[in-house]
């Protein structure tokens, strides 16, 4: 005892606990200034991080240093020369007291500054998201000052009919400016809602995250063309840059790339030779295919936004007609063969394969007009992936767009679907908030990036999304949907989803009418299903087959079995599409269809084409559904030894939280004709901490 308080003595005269907490104080001031500073320069929290884990390799050889020598008023000196009796012996531990108070005050004075930035950070981002309620706390949105949002050009034409070619003029200058690498364009769908002239400019750059405005207006009268731009810094509402342009319809080509140019001059954005090669490039000089491609271009944009295969077929057709006029004419095939390929998506089942060729085909002119186009890229990346079903060819073409324009939406989102079709969850979650940065309300990506939460099973992450997407659009059926299928997965309470329904829909009806399923109360489900149309959702909601399996649980044999043969027609037609996976679906439904009609083997067989279309070690988007689903058809049929396998490889696959959760095993009547067999039990088991904590009325299984 005596020896450790001489030595603590010791330690106390050498003033060694003073350096340790003046060391100490100062590694803590200087990592949080480190921390507040990081950001301003681009740097991530490793870099605290290693200053603090030096911090710490340091502090014994300080101790040790502090031991062996001491400052004094007359420089650094060793121990062993300094008179312990010298009265300067106090003053310097005085000092060291001094400094102690003065390193802990800035300390605490960072702390205090640094929980002050981050609430104002907080707050700043809660007004930002407008609706990303309940999310987790997110990074600091970082606005670049060469970020740019395109809003819709003003109409100042006579003619009403003119609109069409005031959106076109837009578009191909945002087009031109997306192509630029150093700049952060908005989409368009995120713009279109504000108009041409919002009051406020500020509130609106907020919402969408950028620092500039770019507004405009287009004035056509019979051959003349006056178009204005100006460039607008958001934050201030000053002026940037503006021109008027006075063409006429015979030299308004490449004028695009002229505002493009202006404007990344005025923002200081620095073009590679290849960029400002691309936005000074004429597509074309015939005035007639000009005007053709840009009525092509309204009706490309309404018909994918509506899903109106009729409007894309007029696309199409004016594409055409422009290339015949301008067979040199690369941008667009480029854009005949998108229109095509999304046609071919929504479109009749009969022309589904020519179209996809033709759209190939003129994907591959634009390859061979204009190969380091990046609309060809993408065309020939959405012939592949739809028309050829060939993942590897799609990725490489959208790969190579975004090393020509790193910002590129379309192969952002394209890539985020073949990536977590092929299992890479993580990194098409990744490019799908790459792309949510461009295009910030974009109700479809939105939905796309719940969905793609849902597959991973982070349902309180899609159920955010979907709110957020309801928030922008109110009446979206899909987010209203989709929030309450992840809320049933994730808690299992399809009461409580039940109750948040709201609208008439069909999407919310069909959803409303499978909780109604799910909670046992299969009148009130066969009464909304009866009122309910066809279309629209059959593939994963086929109405057909639920209609008759609700019929056959209510004990209508005879209404069942019309249900069935009415499914069964509808489904075979469609076995027959180019599709493999929209095939597998339909062998699907005409197993089910077949099982419940009594005829076991013929539904089997369809059964095992289904799954011989879809590998869902491939598949994680289809493969994992159609599992669960086929073995839903054969647990109809009370056949366990063969629903239990495809139910426990659909359960155990990668992205199967889209389909389901274990809480299913509980809640789904489908499995209640195989529930008592040892196959099933076994699932119960495995899953066990899956189970709700109430089971519906009439359903089985052993709450949690």
């Amino acid at each position: 005892m005596g020896r450790s308080a001489g030595l603590f003595a010791e330690l106390k005269r050498r003033n060694v606990p003073r350096a340790a907490v003046l060391y100490v104080g100062a590694i803590w001031a200087l990592a949080q200034g480190i921390a507040q500073l990081a950001p301003v320069f681009g740097f991530g929290d490793w870099v605290t991080r290693w200053f603090v884990a030096a911090g710490a390799i340091g502090f014994p050889f300080w101790v040790a240093f502090t031991w062996f020598y001491e400052f004094t008023s007359e420089g650094l000196k060793r121990e062993s020369e300094l008179d312990p009796a010298d009265p300067a012996a106090g003053a310097r531990g005085r000092r060291l007291d001094k400094w102690i108070i003065a390193v802990l005050v800035v300390a605490v004075v960072l702390l205090v500054t640094n929980q002050f930035v981050q609430r104002r950070d907080a707050t700043s981002r809660g007004a930002a998201s407008s609706g990303a309620a309940g999310a987790a706390t997110a990074a600091p949105i970082q606005v670049s000052p060469r970020s740019i949002a395109v809003l819709p050009f003003d109409n100042l034409s006579r003619d009403a009919d003119n609109a069409y070619f005031a959106r076109g003029m837009h578009d191909l200058i945002l087009t031109r400016l997306s192509e630029i690498g150093e700049l952060k364009v908005i989409s368009r769908t995120s713009t279109m809602k504000y108009g041409s002239r919002p009051e406020n400019l500020r509130q609106v750059a907020a919402e969408l995250g950028v620092a500039t405005v770019l507004e405009g207006s287009v004035q056509k009268s019979g051959n003349d063309v006056l178009i204005n731009v100006q460039l607008i810094d958001a934050k201030t509402d000053t002026h940037i840059w503006g021109e008027s342009y006075q063409r006429t319809l015979d030299n308004i080509f490449g004028m695009e790339g002229e505002v493009a140019q202006k404007v990344a001059d005025a923002l200081r954005a620095r073009l590679s030779p290849a960029e400002s090669e691309r936005i000074a490039a004429i597509p074309t000089h015939d005035r007639e295919a000009y005007d053709l491609f840009l009525r092509a271009e309204f009706l490309l944009d309404r018909g994918v936004i509506n899903f109106d295969k009729d409007s894309l077929g007029q696309a199409v057709a004016l594409y055409g007609q422009a290339v015949a006029r301008d067979p040199e004419f690369a941008l667009a095939f480029a854009r005949k063969s998108y229109a095509e390929n999304m046609l071919g998506r929504i479109g009749g089942e009969a022309a589904t394969e020519a179209l996809y060729a033709q759209g190939h085909q003129d994907a591959e002119r634009a390859l061979v007009l204009a190969p380091r186009l990046p609309m060809t890229q993408v065309a020939l990346g959405y012939s592949a992936y739809f028309g050829r079903n060939d993942p590897v060819a799609a990725t490489a073409a959208f790969k190579l767009v975004l090393d020509l324009q790193p910002n590129d939406l379309q192969a952002l989102e394209a890539l985020a679907l073949i990536e977590r079709r092929s299992g890479r969850i993580e990194v098409a979650l990744d490019r799908l908030r790459q792309a949510l940065a461009l295009d910030p309300r974009n109700v479809i990506l939105i939905s796309t990036l719940s969905e793609t939460l849902m597959m991973v099973s982070d349902y309180e992450g899609a159920q955010t999304w979907s709110r957020r997407a309801r928030m922008i659009d109110p009446d979206n059926a899909d987010a209203m949907a989709r929030e309450a299928m992840a809320g049933v997965l994730m808690n299992g309470d399809a009461q409580a989803a039940l109750a948040r329904l709201e609208g008439e829909a069909p999407l919310v009806r069909a959803m409303r009418v499978y909780l109604l399923y799910l909670l046992h109360r299969n009148d009130e489900a066969l009464a909304e299903l009866r009122s309910l149309p066809s279309g629209g959702f059959d593939l994963y909601f086929n109405r057909s087959l639920l209609l008759a399996r609700l019929l056959q649980l209510h004990g209508d044999a005879a209404g069942a079995r019309a249900g069935y043969l009415q499914a069964l027609s509808e489904a075979m037609p469609k076995t027959r599409v180019a599709s493999p996976v929209q095939s597998a679906w339909a062998w699907s439904n005409v197993g089910g269809a077949q099982i419940g009609l009594g005829r076991f083997r013929e539904g089997q067989d369809a059964i095992n084409r289904s799954l011989a279309l879809v590998d869902p070690a491939h598949d994680h988007v289809d493969g994992p559904r159609l599992l669960y689903a086929n073995a839903r058809h054969f647990a109809t049929a009370g056949r366990a030894d063969l629903a239990v396998p495809l139910l426990a490889r659909a359960l155990a696959a990668a992205g199967v939280g889209l389909t389901t959760s274990p809480r299913m095993l509980w809640l789904d009547p489908a499995w209640d004709p195989i529930r008592d067999s040892p196959g099933f039990r076994q699932l119960l088991g495995k899953y066990s901490r899956w189970a709700p904590q109430a089971v519906p009325v009439g359903g089985s299984g052993t709450p949690g």
